[in-house]
């Protein structure tokens, strides 16, 4: 079973870490998100959808990932920042749009996880301005119900 999380904010910031900030920098934004156990979360982002884990304080079970461009953060839930109580489905009323490269390795890894498919993968055009911006999407639920909706850029076209 896991050690009890240091109680301190300050003990857990600086409990000891392995890796180094991501290579490109920090994004200037970077989700946070709570997560009930690190293990599971980490086996979903980094086994799953191919994120890297840039550093990590394993004391404190924190994780800061990265994949190309995106960051995100995992923490398990240790009583600090929660606003309410954290019930499933975690960050209900968002959606957390990720851009990569291709999304097909990912529903690939998803599938061979029997992972279920918040929504299937499908292309999908935005109106913006006087031009329709395209991408092929699919959403899916993260072990805590975190909503993610990964994209792949199609281009812009003139509306027809």
């Amino acid at each position: 079973m896991n050690e009890p999380l240091p109680s301190d904010p300050v003990a857990r910031a600086a409990s000891d870490s392995t890796g180094s900030a991501p290579k490109d920098g920090f994004a200037d934004l970077v989700p946070e998100l709570s997560v009930s156990s690190i293990q599971a979360s980490l086996s979903f982002w980094r086994d799953l959808l191919g994120f890297e884990v840039a550093y990590d304080r394993p004391d404190a079970r924190f994780a800061y990932l990265v994949k190309g461009r995106l960051q995100v953060m995992l923490c398990q839930l240790n009583g600090r920042w929660e606003t309410a109580e954290m019930q499933r489905p975690f960050g209900r009323g968002v959606n957390f749009q990720m851009v990569v490269d291709r999304i097909d390795p990912m529903l690939t890894a998803l599938g061979d996880a029997n992972w279920p498919l918040y929504e299937l993968p499908h292309e999908a055009w935005y109106r913006v301005g006087e031009l329709e911006c395209g991408q092929r999407e699919f959403l899916v639920q993260d072990p805590d119900g975190y909503l993610v909706r990964f994209v792949e850029r199609l281009g812009v076209r003139t509306p027809s």
